[in-house]
């Protein structure tokens, strides 16, 4: 089924027309029936930023996650999880899996990926999230309208590693739903940090017993062993790790990763922080020395890709290493507010030529959707850049021809080139919040409730000696709905 909707997907991508990208919306899709509520989530919310200030407390006074890992693991371990946490789900030589990144608001965005999804993914036989399961805090008592409802009808396991938001309780409701695993006893952490640091929320167990009822069938039930662990296949082997809050693996599981990574099959990482992001190489680092990214390139480990989320949006870097290319993925961008790509600059980092670099949304359309937003919020016409005008805008800023087909020319003035400098698509100091401080801080500004939302998902599969990896789009407009455009596409080929 995936391989005709993937050939129809082809021809319906934002590559191909404005359609495509959703920008001419006129019916909305039915996801909006799937929604519990219409409440919206908000990072626009004193109690919000609050309850999320352990980021910020873990930059300034160091990130407790790899020490409260180590009672995590200690624990599982003492019930008697595979040593090596091995997950084998009874899959064949030849299977398949949804990836999704970084969902978890709960709100119109992440519900907007639901039907492509379902449909893209009606035959696979797992599927996994990568990196911020629930937003903003990890909490177990949100766990029913951001993960059992949304995906309710997803008739398969779902594994997941956990990202820095789900730290933020102290991984206590990704270790209650993910691993079955009770509450961790308190355990004193002085100085400022401990007076300030969020504790763990107490989770409903009779609501959240109701919340699993949403997922009840017999295929859907999975218990992993861990926050980080090996999905074995006949072909392929799945290495899940958890990057906690400041991105840094701790000493056990460094000890663990670089065991696994022994293992005679062809890799696919897939991590909580991605290895490149925005034309940047910005890899884990270990506990000890080095960097995650120098156990992906042994070419004894034999990884073939590296898959990341925490980045809300959809980026593609084949790396050639020693003569052999590694696919390295952003793919954070199934729900949550959407990061910018038109600030992404003519990509050369790894040696990556920008001809062979991919993005989801496209620079224009990313351009486009900042200049809508603070037009309408800032109540400034003048910064308002059409689809055609900034695709062209993006083109002549990096260097290429427009990446999709124009319906006539299309003249740039002066007004919309200084529009799109104060929105970030070139460097400069006079410019709106769009960049590095408003990637970390403001960029909750973005999240809004309407169509083109921009959302992304993977469908990864096996067939013969291929590893194939495909990124469809969700918009949130009916006919994306029912013909999910894909956006990319990669196939591998796995060393026997």
């Amino acid at each position: 089924m995936v391989d005709v909707a993937a050939e129809r997907g082809r021809h319906l991508s934002s590559r191909v027309s404005e359609a495509g990208a959703g920008w001419r919306c006129q019916a909305v899709g039915t996801f909006k029936d799937l929604r519990p509520n219409d409440q919206s989530f908000s990072w626009l919310n004193p109690a919000t930023l609050w309850r999320s200030r352990n980021e910020i407390l873990a930059g300034l006074f160091g990130d407790p996650s790899g020490e409260v890992r180590k009672r995590w693991m200690a624990y599982q371990r003492g019930k008697g999880v595979d040593p090596e946490l091995r997950i084998r789900p009874p899959v064949g030589d030849d299977f398949s899996f949804l990836l999704l990144g970084d969902p978890g608001e709960g709100d119109a965005s992440q519900y907007a990926l639901v039907p492509g999804m379902l449909k893209i993914g009606e035959d696979t036989d797992f599927a996994v999230i990568a990196s911020d399961v629930i937003y903003p805090t990890g909490s177990g008592n949100e766990y029913c309208d951001k993960f059992f409802r949304p995906y309710q009808h997803y008739r398969a396991p779902i594994y997941a590693i956990p990202g820095n938001h789900d730290w933020y309780d102290g991984l206590g409701g990704f270790m209650r739903v993910f691993c079955d695993a009770p509450p961790l006893k308190p355990q004193p952490d002085r100085g400022l940090r401990g007076l300030l640091w969020r504790k763990p929320e107490r989770i409903d167990e009779q609501a959240l017993a109701k919340a699993r009822e949403l997922r009840g069938l017999p295929e859907q039930q999975a218990v992993q062993p861990a926050p980080y662990w090996a999905i074995e296949t006949p072909k392929l082997l799945l290495v899940g790790v958890d990057t906690g809050i400041r991105g840094e693996l701790d000493a056990d599981q460094v000890a663990w990763l670089r065991r696994t990574s022994l293992d005679p099959r062809p890799k696919v990482l897939i991590t909580g922080k991605p290895i490149y992001r925005r034309n940047d190489y910005t890899p884990s680092p270990l506990e000890g020395g080095g960097t995650i990214d120098d156990i992906v390139r042994d070419p004894a480990h034999r990884y073939v890709a590296a898959i990341g989320g925490d980045v809300h949006n959809y980026q593609r870097y084949p790396v050639d290493v020693d003569g052999r290319v590694i696919q390295y993925f952003v793919a954070g961008g199934s729900g949550a507010f959407m990061h910018a790509t038109h600030t992404v600059q003519r990509v050369d980092v790894g040696g990556v030529r920008e001809e062979d670099y991919r993005c989801y949304p496209l620079r224009g359309d990313s351009l486009s959707f900042y200049s809508q937003l603070y037009a309408r919020r800032l109540r400034m016409r003048w910064l308002y850049l059409t689809p055609r005008e900034a695709v062209c805008i993006m083109a002549e800023r990096i260097g290429i021809k427009p990446v999709r087909p124009l319906d006539g020319p299309v003249r740039i003035t002066r007004r919309m080139r200084w529009a799109a400098r104060v929105l970030g698509a070139w460097p400069w100091p006079f410019r709106l919040p769009v960049d590095k401080v408003f990637h970390r801080f403001l960029s909750e500004l973005s999240d809004w409730d309407t169509p083109p939302f921009f959302k992304s998902f993977l469908h990864v599969s096996v067939r013969g000696s291929e590893l194939r990896i495909r990124c469809f789009a969700a918009t949130g407009c009916l006919p994306q709905e029912q013909d999910p455009p894909m956006e990319d596409e990669v196939v591998i080929s796995l060393p026997a």
